[in-house]
């Protein structure tokens, strides 16, 4: 979950100059900067269990408005274990455990971190995902089948106060942070938070205004604004925070400050304490661009500090298409996280739009993943790009498939893939290319490996093989954009080689239809697709 402005928008997407992004990637020389930096995220935190020799592959397991019509969210995950475990996943993306504002809360509504479904607290011991005790049996059941949880962390806000107190703030502009719209004055706010249900177990804090910088709704006179909170021992906005608006620290509801020093205890100390209760092996983490940057690194320094936590998997949520701006995040944070690539996201969605023009030879341009592939969690759509929510920017069902080969299958970037695009649901399901993704995932782990050649014919159709290893066959790919909406038109056929492993071989499509293609002595072949479609190929 995040927030945008009308400049963040996918049409206006916008390239960044090839020179401004050599100096942004500058560092990544071996000598400028630690290690870990240098060959970048991917290449030493946990992607899954040690014993999984395959591609790993993460799953967002829940759509935004997620409800299982019989059992608790958690043991539906729990059911589907096996099922994913053979899919191949390694690693599932859970939603926010802890308790929300209301039942049905989806946790992004964040009251309590320390009640993960334990304790009779806003009408409810439940989550809207279940509870404590069905959680910890589900990630139990995870682990045991070698597929890790990683825990969506809300670091960033609370909401839901308990009581309304009485205190001095001043009105900015919501467009502009740094420009006050009045003097200082006495407001009330909703940020007393007792958790009197959890009666001190686990943490004994008890939040109060002084524990925040904002918020946005003044209950004195029932006005909706933004109000920076006036404290003697605080300054203002976090410097440490994107200049979206100015500054970017405020989001929504209560914004924690994470330079008070009770603050800083209380979230240092339960990033270590949800893993041991849980059994999670890292973390996704939310709506990073408004939390403090220092105070954030410093946290998740903290948690691979911890005894077998040292390769603890950690994906930052950025929201920008612009790649230069994800960048000087991932720069700033040294290599400790992953970053979620927004502009590739960006690109597959501009790509899939009707009549759309987009070069298909570019889609990986302007992304992390040309960039620093070691470092890029790649996704095709998520619960925020769904239609109608904040952040819609929907791929579309000509694309979809096309954009999942292109993130499950070349071997670059760690592949996170939606439930929304896999699972029956309510709010995006598509049966057939549930279908056809199931197989995607099925060629990912049994023979997507070996060196990557590309061939980036046209603007509207490429291919690439997958030249396979000692053990695996590899694949050929064949993908393509509709051409402005002409209809009927002859399939489209990349000449490819395939390697000398594969000569005189017979490949055959996994979708129909298809016909076989057999390559010559010198291992090539004519791999065809229709416009607008997929064809992947596997050697008998």
């Amino acid at each position: 979950m995040t927030a945008t402005s009308a400049s963040q928008r996918p049409q206006l997407h916008k390239r960044i100059s090839s020179g401004v992004l050599s100096k942004l990637v500058s560092w990544l020389k071996p000598g400028r900067g630690s290690a870990r930096a240098d060959t970048g995220s991917l290449s030493w935190m946990s992607l899954g269990p040690s014993t999984n020799s395959g591609n790993p592959t993460m799953l967002q397991f829940f759509t935004w408005d997620s409800l299982h019509p019989h059992v608790s969210w958690w043991k539906h995950f729990e059911a589907e274990v096996p099922s994913l475990a053979d899919m191949g996943i390694t690693q599932v993306w859970l939603p926010p455990p802890n308790k929300a504002t209301h039942r049905n809360g989806q946790g992004y509504d964040a009251y309590d971190l320390w009640d993960l479904g334990e304790f009779e607290q806003k009408g409810t011991r439940d989550t809207r995902w279940g509870s404590k005790d069905e959680l910890l049996s589900a990630i139990a059941t995870a682990k045991s089948h070698g597929i890790e949880v990683l825990i969506d962390a809300v670091l960033n806000h609370k909401m839901g106060g308990d009581r309304v107190e009485t205190f001095r703030a001043v009105p900015v502009d919501p467009e502009n942070r740094t420009k006050d719209l009045g003097p200082e004055k006495e407001v009330q706010g909703w940020t007393a938070f007792d958790f009197t249900g959890r009666f001190g177990k686990y943490s004994g804090l008890r939040w109060s205004h002084d524990h925040f910088t904002g918020l946005d709704w003044d209950h004195q006179t029932r006005q909706h604004g933004v109000y920076r909170i006036v404290s003697k021992r605080r300054k203002g906005w976090s410097r440490n925070v994107d200049k979206e608006l100015g500054n970017y620290d405020y989001l929504l509801g209560v914004d924690i400050d994470h330079s008070h020093p009770e603050v800083r205890k209380d979230m240092l100390t339960w990033g270590s304490w949800v893993l041991e209760q849980t059994g999670g092996s890292g973390f996704r983490l939310d709506a990073i661009k408004h939390i403090d940057r220092k105070f954030l690194l410093e946290w998740i320094t903290t948690i691979r500090q911890q005894p077998g936590r040292s390769q603890a998997f950690m994906v930052a949520e950025y929201w920008s298409a612009n790649v230069k701006l994800v960048l000087l995040y991932l720069r700033a944070f040294n290599g400790q996280t992953s970053f979620f690539d927004v502009p590739l996201h960006f690109n597959l969605h501009n790509a899939s739009k009707p009549n759309s023009r987009f070069d298909l030879r570019t889609i990986i341009d302007g992304s992390v993943l040309k960039y620093r592939p070691y470092d890029a969690v790649t996704f095709v759509d998520n619960h925020d790009t769904q239609i109608g929510q904040s952040l819609e920017s929907w791929v579309n069902a000509s694309f979809k498939l096309q954009a999942y080969a292109l993130i499950l299958l070349r071997g670059e970037g760690h592949p996170c893939v939606f439930y929304g695009d896999l699972y029956p649901n309510r709010e995006c399901y598509d049966e057939e290319i549930a279908r056809r993704l199931r197989r995607l995932l099925r060629v990912r782990k049994e023979s997507a490996y070996g060196a990557l050649d590309d061939y980036l014919e046209r603007e509207h159709c490429i291919g690439f093989v997958r030249r396979g290893d000692a053990s695996h066959s590899g694949c050929v790919v064949v993908l393509s954009r509709k051409s402005d909406g002409v209809s009927g038109q002859a399939p489209y056929t990349i000449r490819m080689n395939v390697g000398k492993n594969h000569v005189n071989a017979l490949y055959r499509g996994i979708y129909e239809p298809s016909e076989p293609v057999t390559t010559s002595a010198e291992g090539w072949g004519a791999f065809s697709c229709p416009p607008g479609s997929l064809q992947v190929w596997v050697p008998e």
